[in-house]
């Protein structure tokens, strides 16, 4: 998480109404559910949970964060935005990281990952985007993704060339996620895509919520 990050936010904020016969009390599973989006791996989760007597294994930690279905909020009007695509790897396949950022408050708007990319995914993510905030005025700070400028000038997006300045609000994005997914690789451990993407969203609202 970003330097200097804190445990910010209300409990109250995680929505456990898919829980049914869980034995844990609802406020550690809450607890549960902020530290390890805060950037405590599963184990140490639930070595927190062992010091409350209770003991539970990580993958259902992990289960808690994924069932919560936790969103970034949508509705942001951005003056800038910067989007970016990086790769990384799931069960040792390589996939591709597509992420906007507001570079003035390094809110995470929108994620997306994909198994390749190109201009349609490209467009896709675009569109995704602009349907969740209205970017339709915002300045869009693309590098030499060639997919990322085509698909801008698709929508008809202002967009520059940048190649450092604003544009590190992503990256820093991207070094968060890929520490993420190597420390805490037991989270993609024979996972689908779109468990991927359910934690992608996860990480996303907790990013939004400490910066």
């Amino acid at each position: 998480m970003p330097e200097n990050a804190s445990l910010g936010g209300n409990l109250d904020q995680f929505d456990l109404d898919f829980v049914d016969r869980e034995a844990t009390p609802r406020l550690l599973m809450k607890l549960s559910i902020q530290l390890h989006l805060a950037g405590l791996s599963l184990s140490n989760t639930v070595s927190v949970l062992d010091v409350f007597g209770v003991k539970r294994a990580r993958s259902t930690v992990h289960n808690w964060v994924h069932k919560a279905d936790l969103q970034p909020e949508g509705g942001h009007s951005p003056d800038h935005v910067a989007v970016d695509e990086t790769v990384i790897r799931l069960n040792d396949e390589q996939y591709w990281l597509y992420a906007a950022v507001d570079p003035e408050t390094n809110k995470l708007l929108h994620t997306k990952l994909r198994p390749t990319t190109t201009k349609v995914l490209a467009q896709s993510f675009l569109a995704e985007l602009s349907e969740k905030h209205d970017v339709d005025d915002a300045v869009f700070l693309v590098d030499g993704s060639k997919s990322l400028q085509a698909a801008c000038h698709r929508h008809g997006f202002d967009f520059r060339y940048e190649k450092h300045g604003n544009r590190n609000a992503v990256e820093r994005v991207f070094r968060e996620i890929k520490r993420r997914t190597i420390c805490f690789s037991n989270c993609f451990s024979n996972a689908e895509t779109e468990t991927a993407d359910d934690w992608l969203r996860s990480f996303s609202f907790a990013w939004n919520q400490l910066i």
